[in-house]
């Protein structure tokens, strides 16, 4: 019978009572330190000058996001580590899936501004200056928010106007867009449809924008006479790689699914990944692979 769906149970740490005081540890020490290594990058990046240039806009944006993004689920999974009861209100699973979908596919096209800047810092470096100005860094970023949360809201809307029968069980250990369709009394193939494809638009289109960018990226460092020009030039992108393959990798194995067969255990260690590894990923591997921000890092120390 369909009933006034009050909250959820989040179940998905349930099956592993053993490790949830060794994952609760484990989690907060990541947390602290992604919040720190992104807040500390974002707090470089801002005080010193020589960085005020469009790729490091983009990615003091980028650790902001990656900020808010973690803030929506790391804090109640660790809760419900931690505790017995591990119920979440109808509003709070809502407003965690709108700010989790909005935070997520902004990243992807942020990820995607950022192939951008670097394919016109190497393919057409005398014009870059002009083309990658403040006001144009500005509209990208207002763009990808804008597109990032509409596109969340149309989804969120989509999936809780679904009838959801009594107290249910979602199999996850927070409100993600799978686990709740499938918590619905009824199997409604055409919100899996409308869903789906939102996915491949912002995940599936930002990676080929992305791969566009390198394509043109790669062409142009063939080019390039010397060794060590082309060298100097590849690792300007080899950061941005790296995390693009982490974020798109496990994106695309969680989302690019057109039916909602998602399973507690196949699911769970991507979807850690995803949600506190990756995060990490980024403040990390921009600060031990980038001169500048090293140097800055020192002279802020």
């Amino acid at each position: 019978n369909e009933t006034n769906v009050t909250g959820f149970v989040l179940i998905g740490f349930s099956r592993f009572p053993e490790l949830r005081v060794p994952l609760f540890v484990l989690f907060l020490l990541t947390y602290l330190v992604t919040l720190t290594g992104n807040i500390l990058l974002m707090t470089i990046i801002r005080l010193h000058r020589h960085l005020h240039i469009p790729m490091y806009f983009f990615l003091s944006i980028l650790s902001l996001s990656e900020t808010c993004y973690t803030f929506a689920v790391i804090p109640k999974m660790l809760a419900n580590l931690i505790t017995e009861e591990k119920s979440i209100s109808f509003t709070g699973c809502a407003l965690q899936m709108f700010v989790f979908i909005g935070f997520g596919g902004t990243n992807c096209m942020l990820l995607t501004a950022m192939g951008y800047d670097r394919c016109v810092a190497i393919c057409k470096p005398l014009h870059y200056r002009v083309l990658m100005n403040g006001r144009v860094c500005g509209q990208i970023v207002a763009f990808v928010t804008v597109t990032g949360f509409t596109l969340s809201l149309i989804d969120t809307y989509f999936i809780f106007t679904l009838p959801f029968c009594g107290e249910k069980e979602i199999n996850h250990f927070f409100c993600d867009m799978g686990p709740v369709i499938q918590a619905a009394c009824t199997k409604n193939n055409g919100i899996e449809v409308v869903i789906f494809i939102f996915c491949v638009v912002v995940v599936l289109g930002s990676f080929l924008l992305i791969l566009l960018s390198y394509v043109w990226i790669f062409s142009t460092i063939l080019k390039i006479p010397s060794t060590e020009g082309k060298r100097k030039a590849f690792s300007t992108c080899a950061s941005h790689l790296i995390v693009v393959v982490v974020h798109f990798g496990c994106a695309s194995i969680i989302y690019l699914r057109p039916k909602s067969t998602y399973s507690l255990e196949g699911d769970t260690l991507i979807s850690v990944t995803y949600t506190v590894v990756t995060p990490l990923l980024n403040p990390v591997v921009y600060s031990l692979r980038n001169k500048d921000v090293q140097l800055a890092l020192r002279k802020g120390l």
